[in-house]
């Protein structure tokens, strides 16, 4: 169990964030298309996953942005958004902001993913959903970057997870 805090208000999740060097599990969330997508869909690739609670909130819009734009040009990376948004919002989100560079995923048919990576939000007002996190996995799924942040309404130290690619 990890405590972060909403608001300077502590809460809890799950677990912990998988260790560095260690193979990241394999998970199953749901496209844009409700297509099932796992890490083998995306094979050969570093993969860089911004866990948000909600695409709907400025802080989860502006990592995002900046993450999409990070990995502008980037043929070896793909960036995976994954939040507890349905497919549909998250689809809107990326087609309004012109996000075209990430890949965002939804956790709408299991909670796996985030009990698996350690950021299920367990108590408080965000109960069920992710904290925020990042998890950059090399081209063969071992991790190689990870941040939890410890405030939910800070943003994710971009530096340090593109420098991790």
């Amino acid at each position: 169990m990890a405590s972060i805090t909403l608001k300077g208000n502590e809460i809890h999740t799950n677990g912990t964030l998988p260790s560095v060097g260690a193979q990241a599990p394999d998970f199953r969330l749901a496209d844009k298309d409700l297509a099932d997508r796992g890490l083998s869909d995306y094979a050969g690739k570093k993969k860089l996953l911004n866990i948000v609670p909600s695409l709907d909130t400025p802080v989860c819009a502006t990592s995002t942005k900046k993450f999409n734009d990070a990995v502008a040009g980037r043929d070896d990376v793909v960036a995976l958004i994954i939040s507890a948004d349905l497919p549909f919002a998250m689809g809107r989100f990326c087609g309004a902001e012109g996000t075209d560079n990430v890949i965002p995923l939804s956790l709408m048919r299991s909670r796996n993913f985030a009990k698996d990576y350690g950021v299920l939000i367990e108590d408080g007002p965000l109960e069920g959903i992710t904290a925020r996190a990042v998890v950059v996995l090399d081209e063969n799924d071992k991790v190689v970057y990870t941040e939890l942040v410890p405030e939910i309404g800070q943003e994710p130290d971009y530096d340090k997870a593109m420098g991790s690619l």
